[in-house]
């Protein structure tokens, strides 16, 4: 007799992605889930060994997984292997490709789960930045760009909130998968990163089956309604020229491995949730040139990129050390699949939130900050990229 095969139809995506989670959470195992842009495709994989801990990481070698890393290079990525992978789409799901039975979900479900909970880091002071201690840090930002120290810097912080009694992760994740279809959306838990969840536009790596290599340079942002007619936006010289600096600093990065034929499109607006965006993009054959490593080899170039650091790269690093006051941990770092159908879409980890303990959460975002800055303007631009989750989340 064949056995039944799961569908959207028996049991809605909500109650079957829980199912498997707080299953799986009930082992104590991790976890990571996303989405990627322009996809249909949920993907979830579930790791019995526990993450593994990277000095460095080489996509090209790497067994099937997903990768988070964090803003500081110097420290250790975590690596989650793919020991059972699902993929959720409207026809069928799939477990370790193949379908996943109904007799399987309901001995998921026999399972006793009261234990089953997502994975906390130890829950450091409340960082949340006021609008004073924001703007005097960009004004800080700003006089060191007129002594000459670097040409941009970006200056982040967060903001601690009550999450509602009635949150849920997995309908988060559903609702930002329907809100940010452009997106890389995700859903992180383990012991040693902690539960993140977010949406984040900006891709920093990817190698396709097809040999190629993609980057963007994402930068410069104002609000986005749905009435705003995108053809005829108009840029500041502050945003043009904040792009402009990323795109330059991707192109430095080619230059150093001497690397010339690549394609270059754009800058264009583009639409990122609630924010506009100007976007470069950047493709590379990497057999034609002869860069069959150039995943790896660019992923360790570009990262920290100057959209979310600054620019020289050293000078800005050092002045967010010592100035930011808290620790970014994973914001800004990178996140994504790597070798999942024998391709890697590695982002930048933006828009995105750490899950605490007692329902609470940690927002982060940052703007970047140049001569032509105007601090509240600055201010209000992280107001905006923290609202990409909060409005999600209050409804």
């Amino acid at each position: 007799m064949r056995t039944k095969v799961i569908s959207p139809v028996t049991e809605t995506p909500t109650e079957l992605i829980a199912t498997v989670l707080h299953y799986h959470l009930s082992l104590g195992q991790t976890f990571s889930l996303w989405k990627l842009p322009h996809s249909e495709e949920i993907n979830l994989i579930v790791s019995d060994e526990g993450p593994v801990r990277l000095d460095e990481f080489t996509l090209e070698e790497s067994v099937p997984g997903f990768i988070i890393a964090p803003f500081r290079p110097d420290q250790k990525k975590t690596f989650i292997k793919a020991t059972h992978r699902y993929s959720f789409t409207t026809n069928e799901v799939l477990k370790n490709n193949e379908p996943l039975t109904q007799e399987e979900v309901d001995l998921m479900k026999e399972t006793n789960t009261e234990d089953a909970q997502l994975h906390y880091r130890s829950s450091k002071t409340d960082s949340s930045c006021s609008s004073d201690e924001y703007i005097h840090l960009v004004n800080q930002s700003i006089q060191k760009i007129e002594e000459g120290l670097f040409e941009k810097v970006v200056p982040s912080r967060t903001k601690q909130v009550v999450l509602p009694e009635s949150f849920d992760e997995v309908k988060l994740f559903l609702k930002l998968i329907k809100k940010y279809p452009h997106a890389l959306v995700s859903l992180v838990s383990s012991p040693e990163t902690g539960t993140w969840i977010g949406a984040t536009p900006e891709l920093l790596v990817s190698t396709d089956r097809n040999m190629h290599f993609k980057t963007v340079a994402l930068a410069g942002t104002q609000r986005y309604s749905p009435d705003t007619d995108v053809r005829s936006v108009a840029w500041t010289q502050k945003d043009i020229e904040e792009q402009a600096l990323v795109c330059r600093y991707i192109i430095s990065c080619f230059k150093k491995i001497r690397l010339r034929d690549y394609i270059e499109q754009g800058p264009k607006t583009v639409i990122a949730g609630n924010v506009l965006h100007l976007k470069s993009d950047y493709d590379v054959d990497m057999i034609a040139t002869g860069f069959p490593q150039l995943g790896s080899i660019m992923l360790k170039l570009l990262h920290p990129t100057s959209a979310v650091c600054g620019m020289p790269l050293h000078h800005a690093m050092d002045f967010l050390l010592q100035e930011e006051g808290y620790d970014r941990e994973f914001y800004s770092g990178y996140l994504g699949p790597v070798n999942i159908n024998n391709e890697s879409h590695i982002y930048v980890n933006l828009r995105c939130m750490q899950i605490l303990k007692d329902k609470k959460a940690k927002l982060y975002a940052g703007a970047g900050v140049t001569i032509e800055s105007i601090p509240d303007k600055e201010w209000e631009e992280t107001e905006i990229k923290m609202n990409t989750l909060l409005n999600v989340i209050n409804g």
